[in-house]
């Protein structure tokens, strides 16, 4: 909230690049106001990260285990939902917060750049990426120089501060790590950012 008091005004759309819940105690707040946030703002763009696919997996019957262990707890607490609570669960969900799910889109450009969750596979035109590399991928298209024709903007991957090359931007600066909480505003180019809070060890590996 206290970036998107610093961002809210300055751009005519926003896109949030992904992963809403996990990793911290309030999942379900951050799903309410980003729903809540569209009907103040005229344009936003949602993007699905890794996590809500995993969310979304378990509240269709897969994938329980992966998702506890990454932060799945934390999320069904928030909705005052228990592991064992296996019965129509997504039904304990509102119908708002599971639509916001279902409608969550793998990417999206305009005419300053490509957003996506994760990357994009090289040498495949935007309408043939998978979900897989959208979601998922990291070294593969972190050390990829292939040119999309514009910058593709990205999360993901935790970099403690922005990655910056001509093909790519990296906006995950570690937040649930205890580093940054990164917007990019575009054309100019300006990274804005706010303190995060540290619930996890800061990866060693970037």
């Amino acid at each position: 909230m206290a970036l998107l008091d610093k961002i809210f005004h300055r751009a005519d759309t926003l896109i949030f690049v992904g992963d809403y819940v996990d990793r911290g105690p309030d999942s379900k707040r951050v799903v309410e106001a980003l729903i809540q946030l569209q009907k103040d703002h005229p344009r936003l763009i949602f993007l699905k990260g890794n996590h809500e696919l995993m969310f979304y997996n378990y509240l269709t019957g897969s994938e329980p285990s992966i998702f506890l262990k990454i932060g799945g707890l934390q999320t069904l607490n928030s909705y005052g939902i228990q592991p064992n609570d296996r019965e129509n669960i997504r039904a304990m969900l509102p119908a708002s917060h599971v639509a916001f799910f279902e409608n969550l889109a793998l990417h999206h450009q305009d005419q300053h750049g490509i957003y996506v969750h994760a990357g994009l596979q090289p040498k495949k035109h935007l309408s043939q990426q998978i979900p897989d590399w959208c979601l998922w991928v990291r070294d593969k298209f972190i050390h990829s120089s292939y040119n999309f024709g514009k910058p593709v903007v990205f999360g993901h991957t935790v970099f403690r501060t922005p990655l910056v090359e001509p093909n790519k931007i990296g906006i995950d600066t570690g937040a649930v790590y205890g580093g940054q909480l990164t917007a990019l505003l575009l054309p100019e180019m300006e990274f804005i950012q706010v303190d995060g809070e540290k619930k996890h060890p800061f990866p060693g590996s970037v």
